[in-house]
């Protein structure tokens, strides 16, 4: 497994994201994915499956050190008193004592940002979160939140794939030491019947998929595929065996626009 180092986090290249995986399917996915090599799990308060998560983390049998564990704060509790709260009611969900990457979720206009900041710095010092960062922050934000945090962030979680170009925000995030996280990576499954993509993939006996995430690998930017299919886990973790030439990453980077967005709500912020 490869790793992206941001500002003193060692984050396995490629993790599972677990949005819409509920109860036992939720559980299941997590152990199955552990022991199939992955280390990096991704979860959010928002996403109600915290608890499944921690259970198929216990049922996989791999040590707690060898874990990279995310979550992530709602936008409701970014007052700092429910900030702190909140965070701890992660960590009695996920039955864990911290997490590896604790994330503020999206940006929340009406809280002060330098409040939530402060208070999410306060998790990390408290022991609960190892480490933190943010998501669904647009250059300026990251340009605000890192002059606002007492404490260095790690990543920027965002939406990332062949098809939206996120080159601003990669740049923002390289200039602070932050890495790029990766969400929807495959494009919520679009990516799959892309012809270019799959001729790329012919050449090195691989799925559009797979090069999809290689690209993102290659770009030293962490991904997190979801799937609830077990063949589809195996498919998105062997990505290490292969590289792709300078000339296929152009083009696969050519692809990108700023309309490719798909995750995209009423309370986000004015995109880059």
């Amino acid at each position: 497994m490869q790793f992206v180092e941001a500002n003193g986090a060692k984050i396995p290249a490629i993790g599972l994201g677990t949005w819409e995986l509920r109860e036992r399917t939720c559980a299941r996915i997590v152990e199955q994915a552990l022991r199939l090599g992955y280390r990096h799990i991704d979860t959010a308060q928002v996403y109600e499956n915290e608890r499944e998560v921690g259970e198929g983390l216990r049922a996989s049998g791999v040590k707690r050190g060898d874990l990279f564990v995310t979550t992530k704060v709602w936008t409701t509790h970014f007052r700092p008193n429910d900030l702190e709260r909140s965070a701890k009611e992660s960590l009695a969900r996920l039955r864990l004592t911290e997490v590896d990457l604790l994330l503020l979720h999206w940006p929340n206009p009406q809280v002060p940002l330098p409040e939530t900041l402060g208070a999410l710095a306060r998790v990390k010092q408290l022991g609960l979160a190892r480490h933190i960062g943010v998501s669904n922050f647009t250059v300026a934000l990251i340009e605000e939140a890192v002059a606002d945090c007492p404490e260095p962030l790690v990543c920027d979680q965002v939406e990332y794939h062949p098809y939206l170009d996120q080159t601003k925000v990669r740049e923002a995030c390289a200039r602070h030491g932050m890495a790029l996280v990766a969400y929807s990576p495959i494009a919520k499954g679009r990516i799959k019947g892309d012809r270019s993509l799959a001729r790329i993939g012919d050449r090195y006996r691989k799925t559009a998929a797979q090069i999809s995430l290689r690209w993102l690998v290659q770009q030293n930017v962490a991904a997190i595929p979801r799937t609830s299919k077990l063949e589809r886990l195996s498919e998105n973790i062997d990505i290490f065996d292969f590289e792709l030439s300078d000339q296929d990453m152009r083009e696969i980077s050519g692809m990108g626009s700023a309309s490719g967005r798909l995750t995209d709500y009423g309370f986000a912020p004015k995109w880059d």
